[in-house]
């Protein structure tokens, strides 16, 4: 599929390769809970043929959708991807290797052990080998002056050794599964199952998994273990998908089953470079999608210095790092470039990609309709 998409992305109608974002941890109204973003994910992958995006907006813990269009790809290779480092191989299926944190107890170890035997017997899904870290690794959890979730992690080495062992046992992508405090009497998580606060696990989850795709080059995504939360008759719509099983591991592994692989663009390798042929590069990119107050990211700011589109949907979180707040606009009007563009809502967006790829004048669809200027 990717290789039609690379030698036919100038053809009309053609899929054209977007990047959504929706960072960790900082409570966005879509995106900021569990798999609450996958309908736009959806529909934005449908208007554009090829969606590229990352864990935080596809896990919606036992909940999971699979879609060939969408290219599941953890968030610090999506940084590297834009930054132009590495490219992206789609994959028809991936060795999923499970990681468990030693602090994690017996019986849910064991509910975590029944999500792979399931998976493979339900799913399909080629699941395995299974490696328990040496010691407990000792999961804090921080929150960051913004309010956006933080942690991190008191074993990292350990972390790491589990995953090199991994790798060299087979697996070319990896699920990791570590113990997270709980805290069941806390104003932060009363919020979030309310609806109105932020995920105090994700940005620890993302600490973790940023580790391991650094240390190995390959798909990692991470599932927290936590003992199953009392029942909550008030429970918003949007948490869950977190409150109907004993784990988070389901979505984690249907998103790595089919990880595209992660090739380093600079090799001297020739298997290597055969790969990048059939890769997937950030220049090919149409258009990034970024909430309005979350645009201070690596994986955006290296977007915009490419020249590629960003569309900016109105999706609020606790961030304010806004196109205002940076100067975008008034540094593409120095350059005589108009690159961003305002999206009410996903909808919009995916309005907007449909036209990017049917080739149709953006201008022509505004009223008052402009005129076309005259070189003096």
């Amino acid at each position: 599929m990717m290789s039609s998409l690379i030698s036919n992305s100038a053809v009309l109608g053609a899929p054209l390769p977007t990047l959504m974002v929706i960072p960790s941890g900082i409570g966005c109204s879509i995106g900021g809970f569990a798999g609450d973003a996958i309908p736009s994910a959806r529909l934005l992958a449908a208007a554009s043929g090829c969606l590229i995006t990352h864990p935080n907006v596809m896990n919606g813990a036992t909940l999971y959708w699979s879609d060939s269009r969408i290219q599941y790809v953890e968030g610090y290779s999506l940084d590297r991807f834009a930054a132009g480092e590495i490219a992206l191989r789609p994959v028809r299926d991936q060795q999923v290797g499970l990681l468990l944190d030693a602090g994690i107890e017996r019986e849910l170890r064991q509910r975590h052990l029944q999500v792979l035997d399931g998976c493979q017997a339900s799913l399909g899904l080629n699941v395995g080998p299974v490696i328990t870290t040496e010691f407990p690794l000792d999961v804090r959890l921080q929150n960051g002056k913004s309010g956006a979730s933080w942690g991190c992690l008191g074993e990292p080495d350990v972390l790491l050794r589990a995953g090199e062992k991994l790798k060299e046992s087979g697996a070319t992508a990896i699920a990791v599964v570590t113990r997270f405090p709980d805290d069941f009497g806390s104003e932060a998580l009363s919020a979030y199952r309310r609806g109105e606060g932020v995920d105090s696990l994700a940005g620890a989850e993302a600490v973790i998994s940023h580790l391991l795709v650094k240390h190995l080059l390959i798909p990692c995504a991470h599932a927290p273990a936590i003992a199953p939360l009392p029942i909550d008759a008030h429970l918003d719509p949007r948490a869950a998908g977190e409150e109907l099983g004993y784990t988070f591991l389901p979505s984690v592994l249907v998103g790595l089953s089919r990880a595209p692989d992660l090739v380093p663009v600079s090799t001297n390798d020739e298997n290597k470079k055969i790969e990048l042929q059939r890769s997937l590069y950030v220049d090919q990119l149409c258009a990034v999608v970024a909430p309005e107050g979350a645009l201070g990211g690596e994986a955006v700011l290296a977007c915009l210095e490419r020249g590629i589109r960003l569309i900016v949907v109105s999706n609020p979180g606790v961030m304010g790092v806004s196109s205002l707040a940076l100067g975008l606009h008034q540094k593409l009007k120095e350059k005589n470039t108009s690159r961003i563009i305002s999206a009410k809502n996903y909808i919009e967006a995916a309005g907007l990609l449909m036209l990017f790829r049917e080739g149709i004048n953006f201008n022509s669809l505004a009223r008052p309709l402009i005129g076309i200027d005259e070189l003096e």
